[in-house]
């Protein structure tokens, strides 16, 4: 009973996860109370079995009918590490038959056996060694655990590149020949990393990763680049491989060490499956949390990492397992911070605004200026007369039509702060510290604009990143989800690059809100002017970054309405026209995002080829 509980927990989480909504809950309940505990177990192998087949659905519209045999001008030996111990003789078969089908034929298979007691592992070990001289297999007299077993292999490795492959789990035939592939279109690539998925005790498919382009807050946040990854292996050498006492993140500790050695030009991302790793019971694939013991290794090889880098931080868990939190401290003296309001009457949402920044906010050193375009509401304007009590909160007027990057762009000009900060009259701060975690990010060098978490008044997700191509422009991430989703592997809970973030919340060094002419006022006066600015910090080579530790409400469309007007919608075409004409290589392909994942809804579903 236990292992049928388990069994089906596992697939009422991967429905969840496919179905983006908690209406299975109220499925289970109707079928328990009909038919019992067996009746709800019944359907969710129901549930499940239609659920895995929209994956199976996709492979075969997305993976068949494709060559992989294709000749390549450079064509460099790879090396697969891998340790084993007591492996079955099905999964390791399955293993290793899986590296004998690649259609790639320069590799060698460099195998440790980590002392292994178990007769049917040596066994099968011999057998496959006997029968391809490609596989190399080194043989411990004592039992040293992943990293000291994996370092072994590597001393059988030849080839100028190394990946690694676990045990119990299978390549994607076609996946040696991407990788290289991959490298003749570029020789000077150091680190390349695919997509991959689940496969069960049957090695039938499930649960694909689609991961996004080379995102460094993210890896800091959380080992997303995985499997399959190809070193150079003269990097890997020269950070001595492995370390033992870094088990369970073992492979996380190494890529940290790697990539001070590595450009992030030298890395490039393959957008197609090419590994399969095995989620039976008591697996991390299965279960995140089935060895605790992981996410503090993970833990201590970022502290390592940033030490090394003397870059003043701390870093500790996350909000799940295996996922990170790194904190950029603060300067001594925290730089002064202005928060740009604009409004216009709508005394209601303005003074819940302006309460909330007042009575959460811990940052000690802000300014508050109000932009009043044309306020004529009197209790608005007897609000702001009480307003006036207060040393650090300014009330400009802005005698023009409403346009929102002018409105800014005018703040910016009487801003005194050295950090810009963009807030809507209708958001509501929940976070104590959330311009402290806001400017604590917006202060390093490389970062561009940060964004925050909102929510709707119904507690679900109103922004949470934006994604550029979704309805032709851009969306954001995870919309409607409820408030404490996880989200698409743990985006909703890491720190993360994003190519834009929504100028509801958004703090921004002044000194590249100049530098980028701020928000276009000419051709986007009220839509898109946010993902447009952080398109221009992107393209100066700024990165762009969300974070969940900052939480508002977000009263959407309270102070300005729908876009329902003949007037409106008009005005809405011509900036959506100009973003497509701006920027059309850009919202074809969002890096951080992928292209196997839906460009029509905000719910990180299958591209579907809808």
């Amino acid at each position: 009973m236990l292992k049928k509980f388990i069994d089906a927990t596992y697939k009422y989480y991967y429905i969840l996860w496919q179905e983006k909504s908690f209406a299975l809950s109220f499925r289970l309940i109707h079928s328990y109370r009909k038919d019992g505990l067996e009746g709800m177990y019944r359907r969710i192998q129901k549930e499940y079995t239609q659920k895995k087949s929209t994956y199976e659905k996709w492979i075969l519209t997305n993976e068949t009918n494709i060559l992989y045999t294709e000749a390549l001008d450079y064509t460099p030996l790879i090396s697969i590490i891998t340790p084993t111990y007591n492996t079955s003789k099905t999964y390791l078969s399955h293993m290793i038959d899986s590296v004998r089908k690649q259609t790639y034929t320069h590799w060698e298979l460099c195998i440790a056996d980590d002392a292994s007691t178990s007769q049917e592992t040596l066994d099968t070990l011999k057998k496959y060694a006997a029968l391809d001289r490609r596989i190399k297999i080194i043989y411990r007299e004592r039992n040293g655990h992943i990293s000291e077993a994996s370092n072994s292999a590597l001393t059988l490795a030849t080839g100028a590149y190394v990946t690694f492959l676990d045990h119990d789990d299978m390549l994607a035939p076609h996946a040696l020949y991407e990788m290289a592939k991959k490298l003749n279109e570029n020789k000077n690539l150091k680190l390349i990393y695919s997509d991959e998925d689940k496969i069960d005790a049957h090695n039938k498919r499930f649960y694909p990763h689609f991961k996004s382009g080379w995102n460094p807050d993210m890896f800091f946040s959380q080992n997303y680049i995985a499997h399959l990854t190809l070193i150079q292996k003269s990097i890997v050498e020269a950070v001595q491989g492995f370390r033992k006492g870094y088990e369970g993140s073992q492979d996380y500790d190494l890529y940290l060490r790697c990539l001070k050695q590595i450009d992030p030009a030298s890395i490039a991302h393959i957008e197609k499956v090419l590994y399969h790793w095995r989620a039976i019971e008591g697996s991390t694939a299965l279960s995140p949390s089935a060895k605790n013991y992981t996410t503090v290794a993970g833990v201590h090889a970022l502290q390592d990492y940033f030490k090394e880098s003397h870059q003043k931080v701390t870093v500790e868990k996350g909000l799940l397992p295996n996922t990170y939190k790194v904190s950029y401290l603060l300067p001594d003296t925290p730089p002064l911070v202005s928060l740009l309001i604009p409004t216009r009457d709508g005394y209601e949402i303005l003074s819940k605004c302006i309460t909330s920044i007042l009575e959460k906010t811990i940052y000690p050193n802000y300014e508050i200026i109000i932009l009043d375009n044309e306020t004529t509401d009197a209790q608005t304007l007897a609000y702001f007369e009480t307003l006036k009590v207060y040393d650090h909160i300014r009330i400009l007027k802005y005698h023009y039509p409403f346009n929102y990057s002018a409105i800014n762009n005018f703040g910016v000009q009487h801003a005194k702060g050295e950090i810009i900060g963009l807030v809507n009259n209708d958001v509501e701060v929940i976070s104590h510290h959330w311009l402290t975690e806001m400017v604590s990010h917006a202060l390093r060098e490389d970062i561009g604009a940060v964004g925050a978490m909102l929510y709707y008044d119904n507690e679900t997700i109103q922004h949470a990143g934006v994604i550029l191509g979704i309805g032709g422009v851009a969306g954001h991430s995870h919309k409607y989800f409820p408030r404490h989703s996880e989200g698409y592997f743990s985006r909703l809970k890491i720190i993360q690059n994003y190519s834009a973030v929504t100028g509801a919340c958004l703090v921004v060094k002044k000194s590249l809100y100049l530098e980028v002419n701020g928000l276009n006022e000419q051709d986007l006066t009220v839509a898109f002017n946010d993902v447009d600015f952080c398109l221009k910090l992107l393209e100066k080579g700024y990165r762009n970054l969300w974070t969940p530790y900052v939480e508002l409400y977000h009263h959407e469309s309270v102070s300005r309405g729908e876009e329902d007007t003949l007037h409106n919608i008009e005005r809405f075409k011509r900036e959506k026209a100009y973003m497509k004409q701006t920027w059309d290589d850009e919202l074809k392909e969002d890096k951080c995002y992928n292209i196997n994942l839906t460009n029509i809804y905000e719910n990180f579903g299958l591209n579907r080829n809808e």
